[in-house]
């Protein structure tokens, strides 16, 4: 059975997008890219929201993005491996390989999806991870911190979530982005 990881880039103040939609001060560099790597090599499905999903196709879909770097061409090979599952109630077709649509995020799905597989699970969005929040079917939290304070924006987690974790992990790294991996204690 595999575990449902949460994982995502996160300002020091929560946000995972500022109050105009940017994320560039997230951007890993070489250094943490090759540690997202060896984190994602154990990711073998994905679990995306419509929006974020067709965010992140230009992994596949972009033969430019890959050669930005070996470490961006490492993730793309990454990314490709990993079949893709996409809760959309509104999404029509998928652009990428391994990728299918459910229309339905509930705990049954879910679970049956954990059940079935050898490696993690990464949920992507910070909607569809508050579902799985609420529905306690999240196992583990990853957060690279960057050095910055958005001051408003998208949130990585929703408001009235309260959650006991347990650090599992840590890292820092030369640019000052941190990474911290908790349990989620059920």
């Amino acid at each position: 059975m595999g575990r449902l990881v949460y994982s995502y880039l996160s300002s020091l103040d929560g946000y995972i997008a500022d109050a105009t939609g940017g994320f560039a001060w997230a951007r890993p560099d070489e250094q943490v890219l090759g540690f997202i790597n060896g984190v994602e090599r154990d990711v073998s499905t994905y679990l995306y929201g419509r929006r974020i999903y067709e965010l992140m196709t230009g992994w596949e879909t972009d033969p430019d993005i890959a050669t930005q770097s070996p470490q961006s061409a490492e993730f793309a090979a990454i990314w490709q491996r990993a079949d893709k599952i996409v809760f959309s109630r509104t999404l029509n077709d998928v652009a990428t390989q391994r990728t299918r649509i459910e229309r339905e995020f509930d705990r049954a799905t879910v679970q049956a999806i954990k059940d079935g597989i050898d490696g993690d699970l990464a949920v992507s969005g910070a909607t569809l991870a508050a579902s799985a929040f609420r529905l306690g079917l999240i196992d583990e939290v990853q957060v690279f911190v960057s050095p910055m304070l958005a001051g408003g924006g998208q949130r990585m987690f929703p408001d009235g979530l309260s959650q006991r974790l347990a650090l599992r992990g840590e890292r820092r790294f030369a640019n000052g982005m941190v990474w911290l991996r908790y349990e989620v204690l059920h």
